[in-house]
């Protein structure tokens, strides 16, 4: 077993490491890595690289520990009636894969945090793929980030394996860093999980449920029910709850499952609907639901 201890990174060789684990999480593309000295260069001027440190038991050396995640941001402004205000751009999290799911990048984004509200920041925005169930788990459940924005091919052609062959398109969340809905998230007490059939027994619905695949994925449906009007608060978005699985098996799927939620999602944010919650069923054929609210009185 090994215990992990975070901390804030400012030195050339720290910056090394995490090109190196940037590698891990993204291969395939030496070209897409932040270098080390734009990283320094982001540290040395209000911006914040945390690392996650692993140490075997019994080591008290610095040089004993690995490296096994980072989160990486940088000051930037976003637009308000009064003209522009500062916030946070969260660039990039990432873990090496056998330390996930063991809350690791919660850690690391809690830390985040903690620095940027002592900046006297109000704001974090980072963006993710959508159809991805354990970011938006992490992302909307776990630390209370809300969305209204859809970004198609954000970052145009990506060449790592991760993300190759399908247009980037992402949400970029908002993280309102200093509100009680976040703070009650990233609190020591556990948060009872949403239940879909709590969800659906306030007469809420799914709008496009899927359909069993033959091929042991799901399939999108053939037509999408949207909202009328204001009168539904709450509708439920079904995506794939192992997308990254679908695309490498049947990529012309997963084209199909981008393409319908691309114009799902766009439609519902210019009608007033907010991703407030995420919801995901485990089980020999897992679901994935994201939860949008109407109106922004909802936070």
């Amino acid at each position: 077993m090994t215990d992990w201890v975070l901390r804030i990174l400012d030195k050339p060789d720290e910056m090394e490491a995490v090109e190196q684990l940037q590698s891990l999480v993204w291969p395939g593309s030496e070209i897409d890595i932040v270098p080390a000295h734009m990283l320094l260069a982001a540290a040395h001027n209000g911006g914040l690289v945390i690392g996650a440190f692993a140490a075997s038991p019994g080591s008290v050396s610095v040089s004993s520990e690995e490296l096994v995640g980072f989160v990486f941001g940088f000051p930037g402004l976003y637009s308000t009636p009064d003209g522009p205000r500062p916030k946070h751009a969260s660039h990039m999290l990432g873990v090496r894969p056998e330390f996930r799911n063991q809350g690791v990048g919660f850690a690391l984004k809690r830390a985040q945090w903690q620095m940027v509200r002592h900046q006297g920041l109000d704001l974090v925005t980072w963006t993710y793929d959508p159809l991805l169930s354990r970011n938006a788990n992490l992302n909307i459940t776990q630390l209370g980030a809300v969305c209204n924005q859809y970004r198609r091919d954000e970052y145009g052609n990506m060449r790592d394996t991760v993300n190759v062959g399908l247009a980037s398109d992402r949400f970029q969340v908002s993280w309102w860093v200093n509100s009680k809905r976040v703070q009650r998230r990233l609190s020591r007490q556990a948060r009872l999980r949403l239940d879909l059939a709590h969800v659906l027994a306030t007469g809420s619905r799914i709008v496009n449920p899927s359909k069993p695949g033959t091929t042991g994925f799901p399939e999108p449906p053939d037509t999408i029910h949207l909202p009328d009007g204001e009168d539904e608060l709450i509708l439920l978005v079904e995506i794939p709850a192992e997308f990254q699985r679908l695309r490498e098996k049947m990529p012309d799927l997963a084209l199909i499952w981008r393409t319908q939620t691309r114009r799902l999602f766009e439609e519902v944010f210019a009608d007033g609907y907010l991703v407030t919650d995420f919801i995901y069923l485990p089980g020999s054929l897992p679901r994935s639901f994201y939860v949008l609210s109407y109106g922004e009185s909802t936070l």
